[in-house]
């Protein structure tokens, strides 16, 4: 009995021991497989996050050289309009295989091949500033190095266009994701105002003989440097996506966790004695035999197709807002290029990221459902455009310019502005009406060139000149008396500095309340597809979104806008060019009036969404309980349609999941 109790006490204890180390390895083997899943999920996080800012940067920053690349090519609003759509136009090819096939395939390295032809693309942008010459603005003789007393009314007919001198040579978690992606209009914008401050040629003109500053009407930034800075960042930004695996190991203690299905797919095991995974064994036949069924599936979904249609609508109007709002900040309020594109980037752009954050905190706050995420969106929808009406009132009066706004006698017109420009103070003189070198009167009104205000004489150089004898610039009390003018438009009335504050501010609140709701309806987006179909709905929703809001709404809305433009400038080689002044007030009703009758549209719509979902919802789906279950979108065929109770037990759902941020 003896021996055999010290056999068993000798066999406990070796067995406690070899439990023990087992025990001790397994901890070990645990830690180190959480610590590699958490390094090589914070690589990629990293790596996503700075493709998402290179993106982003690039985007924003194609919007603030809109009024740039107007001037330097003397194009018209409606073909930058153009321009700006085709930054869509090559997601039209592509979008919907990726987000089909890209599950299936080498996630990492689509995404890096996907930043090398971005940035390629960023790279071609630039390319026109380096095959189409020095820019050249319009000046008189007189302005550019002379101080010689030389009459403007006498000397039009030499007018010529004046390139500079050229040099002798030439020389973490998704929301972090998100918060980048915001991050990157800002940079974006502020990168475009440093940019619109110097001047085109940069480094291939003597910047000493360029007579114009860039507070200068005719002022033309270095647009194509941001170009190549946002190229080399989505080259450098592609690189780490080289170097990944197709799939990151997952960690022992979470697989058994519930993850999204998107999430399971590209977070997988890391096991030896498995077989070849599902992705790797599905052939791209097999894959597409279930497109069809699957879109069928989709647009067979009431709630996301009006959701669709009220987000495309709303994108139209929100897309053509932001495209413009540059141009409108600087002909609405007489703002420059580079104080336009900082204030956006650094008021209104944390605005919009404000509103975002926002909108996921009441969610998560609040532990919102379906219903409720659809209110909260059409809400933000709602005041945000009721504010947007309030811009109306918020405008300056156009400029007094002789021959288009106003009489060379002071009397406010016009009708034939051809006609107008001329007048008998100035029919002694051979002027082209075609010119554009706006000078400013002593009397405060605006003349479009030296010659049509009919100055005799002038002195002084480049932007120091100072006009004489001009017979147009008569005072009203003494309008037959000639008096002087200097280079460069009479700025606007003394209200306009604080009707443009008013303005801001308005502008902030009203991104900020649009932008509440765009956490909001994304999840309500979310939750009203079957879990298999998410990445394949977004892939239609973004492809929609581009095709008939990114690529349209510019082009309209600068055809809208071109209609309001009271004097075109010319080409070099014939016809007309870019648009030299707006009429103020048509550009404000145009602009805002046509942002304000699409928000109004997509508003309807969404009233619709609410409509089905109470329709279609039962009391369950009204609360959500305390254990965290999401709302589903209820409906009368939950098999068809949504997501049914069997999909729910086969695709565990991880409360809040859409939430957090």
């Amino acid at each position: 009995m003896e021996i055999s109790s010290k056999e068993n006490t000798q066999l406990f204890s070796n067995t406690i021991l070899l439990v023990d180390r087992s025990s001790f390895k397994s901890e070990s083997s645990t830690s180190k497989e959480k610590q590699s899943y958490c390094g090589g999920i914070k690589v990629f996080l990293g790596a996503l996050s700075f493709v998402y800012f290179a993106k982003a940067l690039s985007g924003s920053y194609l919007k603030s050289t809109i009024t740039q690349i107007e001037r330097r090519f003397d194009i018209p609003s409606s073909l930058v309009g153009v321009i700006d759509g085709s930054f869509e136009i090559g997601n039209l090819l592509i979008i919907i295989l990726v987000s089909y096939f890209g599950a299936k395939l080498h996630r990492p390295r689509i995404i890096g091949a996907g930043c090398l032809i971005m940035s390629a693309g960023t790279f071609l942008i630039a390319m026109p500033q380096f095959f189409m010459g020095r820019y050249e603005y319009e000046r008189f003789p007189s302005t550019i190095n002379s101080t010689v007393s030389i009459s403007p009314c006498l000397q039009d007919k030499s007018r010529t266009l004046i390139p500079a001198l050229e040099k002798p040579q030439a020389k973490m978690n998704a929301g972090c994701v998100q918060t980048v992606a915001i991050i990157g209009p800002i940079f974006g914008f502020l990168l475009g105002s440093l940019c619109a401050k110097l001047y085109v040629d940069i480094g291939f003109v003597d910047l000493d003989s360029v007579t114009i500053t860039h507070k200068d009407v005719q002022w033309v930034g270095a647009w194509w440097l941001g170009y190549l800075l946002a190229g080399m960042i989505s080259v450098l930004a592609g690189i780490p996506f080289w170097f990944l695996p197709k799939h990151l190991p997952k960690p022992e203690g979470r697989k058994d966790s519930s993850t999204s299905s998107e999430q399971s797919e590209f977070i997988t095991e890391d096991n030896k004695d498995h077989q070849k995974s599902y992705q790797q064994q599905v052939k791209i036949a097999e894959m597409a035999e279930d497109f069809l069924p699957s879109l069928k599936n989709l647009l067979g979904n009431p709630v996301y197709i009006l959701y669709l249609c009220a987000s495309i609508i709303q994108f139209n109007s929100l897309i053509g807002m932001v495209t413009y709002k540059p141009k409108y900040i600087e002909q609405q309020y007489a703002q420059t290029s580079s104080k336009t594109n900082f204030v956006i980037g650094l008021i209104n752009i944390p605005a919009v990221a404000f509103g975002i954050f926002s909108g996921g905190l009441i969610m998560k706050k609040f532990r919102i459902n379906v219903l409720g995420a659809a209110k909260l969106s059409l809400g933000s929808s709602f005041f945000g455009y009721l504010l947007l009406l309030s811009l109306f009132a918020m405008g300056c009066e156009n400029s007094d310019v002789a021959g288009l706004t106003v009489s060379y006698h002071g009397a406010k017109q016009m009708t034939d502005y051809d006609q107008a420009l001329y007048s008998e103070c100035n029919s002694g003189c051979a002027c082209s009406k075609n010119d554009w070198d706006p000078i400013c009167g002593e009397n405060g009104v605006t003349y479009i060139s030296a010659c049509l205000a009919g100055c005799q004489a002038s002195n002084g150089s480049g932007k120091h000149t100072v006009f004489f004898n001009c017979s147009c610039v008569g005072t009203l009390e003494s309008p037959s008396q000639s008096s002087s003018a200097v280079v460069g438009p009479c700025q606007k009335g003394n209200e306009c500095p604080k009707m443009f504050l008013y303005f801001l501010v308005i502008s902030v609140i009203t991104s900020y309340t649009l932008s509440v709701g765009g956490t909001p309806g994304y999840i309500l987006l979310l939750r009203c597809i079957k879990p298999h179909l998410k990445s394949f709905a977004l892939g239609i929703y973004t492809l929609a979104i581009r095709v008939l809001a990114g690529i349209p709404a510019p082009v309209y809305f600068g055809m809208a806008i071109d209609t309001t433009c009271l004097k075109w400038g010319s080409k070099r080689c014939g016809g007309r060019g870019a648009c030299r002044l707006y009429d103020s007030s048509a550009l404000r009703y145009v602009y805002l009036g046509l942002t304000l009758v699409l928000g109004t549209v997509s508003i309807f719509f969404s009233v619709a969404v609410l409509w089905v979902l109470r329709k279609r919802s039962s009391p369950q789906d009204e609360t959500l309980s305390a254990n965290g279950e999401r709302g589903t979108c209820g409906t009368k065929s939950r098999k068809a349609n949504f997501v049914n109770s069997d999909h729910l037990i086969q695709t565990p759902y991880w409360p809040e999941k859409e939430t957090r941020l």
